[in-house]
């Protein structure tokens, strides 16, 4: 077995951590008052953006209906145009604040589709770099990202107002 000495985890796997009943996403919604706790960028009526805690790449985050469906069919249209706002916002975001190349947006629908969290729709929004994959994901299913969680949940949230609006 291969190990990557990463002491900056320490912090992480030791964190006391809230057991979560039911579904993450709807205790995020229903949680105001733990924005920081829960990574939460920005708040709307309908929805919330809140940072991936299992990133495919740094900065990634997901833009989350409050109303609990694992159906886009069924998600109030009206909502559902206000995220895809959000997205474009949310580009731009990535763009200017972590020098992202380009995004990946998309929603995986279901578990078949491919959903870590099937019962409750989310549209992910992942920033990409010239480079960013290479042998060690490829050969060693292992991702490096080059920078601390936390730094980026905090410079994103920081900007975050001058782009979601």
């Amino acid at each position: 077995m291969d190990r990557l000495y990463a002491p900056w985890r320490t912090e992480y796997v030791t964190a006391k951590k809230e057991k979560i009943e039911g579904c993450v996403f709807c205790h995020i919604a229903k949680n105001i008052d733990k924005d920081e706790e829960l990574g939460v960028l920005h708040r709307e009526k309908d929805f919330f953006i809140v940072m991936n805690k299992y990133p495919y790449a740094p900065a990634h985050f997901m833009i989350i209906p409050n109303h609990h469906t694992d159906k886009l069919e069924d998600l109030d249209p009206d909502t559902l145009a206000r995220m895809s706002k959000m997205a474009q916002c949310g580009v731009r975001l990535l763009k200017d604040v972590v020098n992202a190349k380009g995004v990946n947006i998309g929603m995986n629908l279901g578990q078949v589709g491919g959903a870590g969290i099937a019962e409750h729709i989310h549209l992910h929004l992942v920033p990409r770099w010239m480079g960013d994959t290479n042998f060690i994901t490829t050969i060693a299913d292992t991702r490096i990202f080059s920078t601390d969680f936390n730094k980026i949940y905090k410079r994103l949230r920081e900007e975050a107002p001058k782009y979601f609006k």
